[in-house]
């Protein structure tokens, strides 16, 4: 798994002014992006930025999120397999040749994507792209390979296991979208791992790695050499006319339920099922697929299952914890919604991170959870928002950690927070916190693309889920845009759905999803302190 590494900024007085970033900065040399789709559908884009590295990805539309009950897991498991034996290369030849190239070749998976990126010295891209290839089209998945990694897939879910502050947002997910497609466990479930074949595995990539679904993206390159490597190496694979871009159809599928015209959020964090001795509280979903005549392990149930939000409930008691985690949180926006940079404004606004920050200003400490909560309650460890948004569906919240003794207070402290998103009040948001916020998304999103690694990774996702990238100048003017009643008026959206003129909005449920994790003792009725705040829905 590749670890994402975030650094301070250096000019950290900016994220912290009052004032906004100037609208009117010095011209950027900003090279075309392109983008050229191969006779069989793979598609390419290039980033052609100049440097002494280039970086390049293969990212194929699959998932968690598209695996049924015969391929559950196979996701996790294609993904530790990547880079080992193939066709053409014994796993030792992979290996050496990897080494020799030096640079990072990492395989990842997540719910909407399986993503294979390599950066490496420029004169090496030829060989990057080659082993790229290889290891996506003519991976042999051998027993003994799979065996190898049953041990230390059962070592990394146990692990998870025991932190919370890793496994919950899996268990968020499983609980928010029970029983279908977002979710779905990102790690290979326990009871899987045993009866996990390479046929599995097989019929996993056979489903879902097709030419229509694949995107090259590079950057630091020409596009014409990208273009030619992409034939050499890509330009044989058949197409198959059962083949179907799910991004596509849920992205249609999406656009006519809902009044839509980003970047993805690309989680990588991992999942399990629930734990024993949980209590589960589901919410109904509004819609009932069990009795359809497809097939639920199809190509055409899978690719275009749209996901279906259920919220619910779930406490894990565990006395052994020294903090009580606590999530929270509603059913958000899909990428494609033109709201989706004022939601990322809202939650850089909310901010938030741990009792002990070691940075100033740019670290979160002016963050609005960072001067309500953590300052004014020490009782509190950890406290932070988050949004984690896909092609159709999207969560938006705020975990915190708190004493045992600050539980009884915590859901009415959240429902306070949370409900004054929504509209003006005393203690709430303020202008000056908005342009804070503004600044510091454009300032994050600057800086995480000077690695040429996530240059590649942004292209190519944002290839495939939207058919371009949407410039970093683009994305700035869109976020300098937001204002205190856009924020308010998408706040509204998300919480409190059934008031919002858009009536796809108002055909959702509002339902919350609530995780508790640690001492229980002392917990009130958290969906009753919800709902003298108006955010569990119309009754």
């Amino acid at each position: 798994m590749r670890r994402t590494i975030s650094r301070a900024p250096r000019l950290a007085r900016s994220l912290v002014s009052a004032k906004p970033i100037s609208h009117n900065p010095p011209p950027l040399l900003s090279l075309p992006l392109k983008y050229t789709t191969l006779p069989n559908g793979v598609r390419v884009a290039s980033d052609p930025t100049p440097g002494h590295f280039v970086a390049a990805g293969v990212y194929v539309d699959a998932g968690s999120r598209f695996e049924g009950d015969r391929t559950r897991g196979a996701s996790h498991m294609t993904d530790r397999l990547g880079f080992k034996s193939t066709a053409n290369r014994t796993a030792e030849q992979m290996t050496k040749e990897i080494e020799k190239l030096g640079g990072q070749f990492t395989s990842t998976s997540s719910r909407e994507s399986m993503m294979y990126q390599a950066t490496t010295y420029t004169r090496d891209l030829p060989q990057a792209i080659s082993i790229l290839s290889d290891t996506v089209l003519h991976a042999q998945l051998t027993a003994e390979e799979l065996d190898a990694q049953r041990d230390s897939a059962a070592w990394e879910v146990s692990e998870l296991n025991s932190k919370p502050d890793m496994i919950l947002p899996e268990r968020l997910h499983e609980v928010a979208y029970r029983d279908n497609t977002l979710g779905n466990p990102l790690l290979c479930p326990e009871a899987k791992l045993e009866t996990m074949t390479p046929s599995t595995l097989h019929e996993f990539r056979d489903l879902w790695y097709k030419p229509d679904r694949l995107v090259l993206a590079g950057a630091g390159m020409e596009h014409e050499q990208l273009v030619e490597l992409a034939h050499k190496h890509f330009g044989d694979l058949k197409s198959s006319s059962l083949s179907l871009s799910s991004t596509a159809s849920l992205l249609s599928s999406s656009r006519q339920s809902s009044n839509l015209s980003s970047k993805p959020s690309i989680s990588k964090f991992l999942s399990t099922s629930a734990s024993n001795g949980a209590n589960i509280v589901p919410t109904p979903s509004s819609t009932d697929f069990s009795s359809s005549a497809i097939d639920p392990n199809s190509f055409e149930y899978l690719a275009t299952a749209n996901a279906r939000y259920t919220g619910g409930e779930l406490y894990i008691p565990d006395p052994t914890l020294e903090f009580t985690h606590f999530h929270f949180a509603w059913e958000g926006l899909p990428i494609t919604d033109p709201d989706i940079y004022t939601l990322a404004t809202l939650q850089m606004l909310l901010g938030g991170g741990g009792s002990f920050s070691a940075g100033g200003p740019g670290k979160g400490m002016y963050s609005h959870l960072y001067t309500k909560v953590l300052n004014q309650y020490h009782a509190v460890d950890h406290c932070v928002s988050f949004h984690h948004c896909y092609v159709d569906s999207g969560l938006f919240g705020i975990q915190i950690s708190v004493k045992d003794a600050f539980v009884n207070q915590t859901p009415g402290l959240i429902a306070t927070i949370i409900s004054s998103l929504t509209h003006v009040t005393r203690g709430g948001i303020n202008p000056t916190e908005l342009e804070r916020a503004k600044n510091q998304l454009k300032s994050n999103l600057a800086m995480q693309l000077e690695s040429r690694i996530i240059q590649a990774e942004d292209l190519g996702r944002q290839t495939q889920v939207l058919g371009h990238k949407v410039t970093t100048e683009e994305t700035a003017k869109r976020v300098d845009a937001v204002t205190m009643q856009d924020i308010y008026r998408v706040a509204s959206r998300v919480l409190r759905p059934w008031t919002s003129p858009i009536i796809s909005d108002r055909s959702k449920t509002g339902k919350p999803t609530v995780i508790v994790q640690g001492q229980l003792d002392r917990l009130p009725d958290v969906m009753g302190t919800l709902k003298r705040w108006d955010l569990v829905g119309p009754s």
